[in-house]
Formats: C-alpha cells, sequence, structure tokens
C-alpha cells in the first residue's frame, strides 16, 4: 500500500499527469506563487523562537507557545542541530517528517506518522508545488535537524484556506529533517540496452534531451517498457518519490505534449501521483536508468482524455530517472 501521507494533498501539491491538464510536473497553487521561497537562509524571529516542541525525531511531536500567533513574515528556527554535511539549497531534495499546526489556534492540523508507517514528504528547495513556508524552512536544512517555522498565511494557504486552517490564517511547520540530497544529477548514466525492435527511437542531446522518433506503423494496444540504460543506484518502490527529467510525445503525430527539459532540473513526484502506465515505468527500475513507455489509453488517461490529448491517443514518454527517496522502509 502507498505510503505517501495526506499532506501531499494539504499543502496543493497537484500531479497533473493525474489530471486534467498537460504538464506532467508539479503546479503550484496560487498560493504557492505568491513568492520566491528558494533563495537565502530563513532567519530565525521571535515567534518562531517562542515555540517549543516535545516528542522524539521523527515520531508525533506536541508544541507549547503563546497561540495566536501572527506572523508577517515567515521565521525559521533550528530546534536541534543535525549532524549531516550536505546543506539544501536551490533544487536540493530534502525529506522531512513533518508536523502542521494552525497557528491561531494551535491545533495539530496534519500529524507525522513517519515512525510508525515511513510516512514522509519529499519536497524539492525550488518555486513549484509546495507552499512557499514549508520550502523555506527547509531550505538550508542538514540531515538531523529539527526545524519549527511559523508562516503568515501569504506563505502558506493565502485567501484559499486548508482543511483545519481557514482563509488567511497563519501556521506552524515541526519538521524532522531525514534526509538531504544536495546536487540531483542532471540526465540518466545508466549503461546503453540494446534497442528493443518495434519500439520507437531515442536520440540524445549533448545536455541528455532525448528526441523520440515514432516508427511508421500502428500503434500496440498493450503497455510497452522498456529499459534504454541501466543504472546501478537505488530501486523505485511504490510509494516512494521519485525526481526524473522526461519528454512524453503523441505516436499518432510524434508531437511534443510535455517535456521537463529546458523547464527544470528535475519533475517531482509520488509513483502513486501520476497516470498508471508512468507508474509501472519507474516501480521497480533503478536510479540512473532511463526507460521508454508507450502508454495506450487505458493506461493513461482513459476514454476521457486530457486537454490536448484525445481518448484514442497513445502516449510516449522518455523518462531518466535521476534519484528517489521516501517510500515504504525496510
Amino acid at each position: 500500500m502507498s505510503k505517501i501521507p495526506a499532506l501531499l494533498t494539504i499543502v496543493g501539491l497537484t500531479l497533473a499527469l493525474t489530471a486534467c491538464g498537460s504538464s506532467g510536473t508539479p503546479t503550484a497553487t496560487d498560493a504557492a506563487a505568491t513568492s520566491s521561497p528558494s533563495g537565502a537562509c530563513t532567519k530565525s524571529g521571535k515567534l518562531s523562537d517562542t515555540v517549543k516542541v516535545s516528542g522524539d525525531f521523527g515520531a508525533p511531536v506536541k508544541i507549547s507557545t503563546d497561540a495566536p500567533l501572527t506572523p508577517t513574515a515567515t521565521e525559521r528556527t533550528v530546534l536541534t542541530k543535525g549532524s549531516g554535511k550536505d546543506e539544501a539549497t536551490k533544487d536540493s531534495i530534502v525529506e522531512v517528517a513533518i508536523t502542521l499546526y494552525n497557528a491561531k489556534t494551535q491545533k495539530v492540523v496534519q500529524p507525522t506518522t513517519y515512525a510508525t508507517d515511513g510516512a514522509s514528504l519529499v519536497l524539492p528547495i525550488n518555486d513549484t508545488g509546495y507552499l512557499p513556508g514549508l520550502v523555506r524552512a527547509a531550505n538550508c536544512a542538514v540531515e538531523g535537524d529539527r526545524i519549527v517555522a511559523v508562516s503568515p498565511a501569504s506563505d502558506a494557504f493565502a485567501d484559499q484556506g486548508g482543511s483545519g486552517v481557514a482563509a488567511g490564517e497563519p501556521v506552524i511547520f515541526v519538521m524532522d529533517v531525514i534526509t538531504v540530497v544536495k546536487s540531483v544529477p542532471t540526465q540518466a548514466t545508466g549503461t546503453d540496452q540494446p534497442a528493443e525492435a518495434g519500439l520507437p527511437t531515442v536520440a540524445l542531446a549533448d545536455d541528455g534531451a532525448p528526441t523520440i522518433t515514432i516508427p511508421k506503423a500502428d500503434a500496440p494496444t498493450d503497455l510497452k517498457i522498456s529499459t534504454l540504460k541501466k543504472g546501478d543506484g537505488k530501486v523505485v518502490t511504490d510509494g516512494a518519490s521519485v525526481a526524473v527529467a522526461y519528454t512524453g510525445v503523441l505516436w499518432a503525430t510524434g508531437e511534443t505534449f510535455d517535456s521537463s527539459w529546458g523547464r527544470a532540473p528535475y519533475a517531482l513526484f509520488p509513483t502513486g501521483g501520476v497516470i498508471p502506465g508512468f507508474t509501472q515505468a519507474l516501480v521497480g527500475q533503478t536510479v540512473g536508468s532511463q526507460v521508454i513507455a508507450v502508454i495506450p489509453p487505458e493506461f493513461g488517461y482513459g476514454k476521457a482524455g486530457t486537454q490536448g490529448i484525445s481518448g484514442t491517443d497513445t502516449l510516449v514518454f522518455v523518462i531518466d530517472i535521476l534519484d528517489v527517496e521516501g517510500g515504504p522502509k525496510a
């Protein structure tokens, strides 16, 4: 079963490969788009310094503070300094056990379940997909840190609100930093594998961006997944969050309908948050690998299709698997 925490919904992460849209990367909510979170380290302040936290690392925590807190900007205090050597910076990936509180009422909005079932939140230090206050809290973190951040609504849910947080209300994040991936590779580095007959061919630019050529033949009616490069990194497990670079084209026309290349160093999403054929192309693969997936409608967007993709379109993805974090614990 998937270990993806409910917080993915709370923080506004939308995975357009599962929704009505052509973008395959997480897209920011209006709240997340209000400011750029991945800059300099966020400083502590008189409000964040007043929040006391008790509980073991990665386990459910309790806070004590003089609620209500009314921050005008995000404040970030490191309560416990970790021993990790790699400090998160722009485009790093940070895995955390996180608890979210309403800063007005001091009530728990989202408890951590990392200690009980391994559920963690894996987030990129960039300007897409997550609440700015959350990214500000994780930026500059090292493994083992315990961090508390107090964020105004403008760095949280703005005037949208969320479950347990009304429109305009501030929040408190408590995060225990499990892993910091300081630098993510930009392309697959695995060993080339023999091409499978009948599948589209792939030519790579110097930076690794793929050009996909569709054969002059009818699209296969079943799901086809083939490894183009075999990496020797960690195995992608169901429920993990995977950093990938990808391009998607339509079999019928060869036209690109979505690509992460030239848009961001990587796209990050949980294996369960994308169309079924994409999930099957990821799970069981190893980091450093490149795969090609030919996805008929039943494993893609179905008969309804989505923007720019009809209910009869077969999709072709070339996916570089750059990193994997989180997911079920061994």
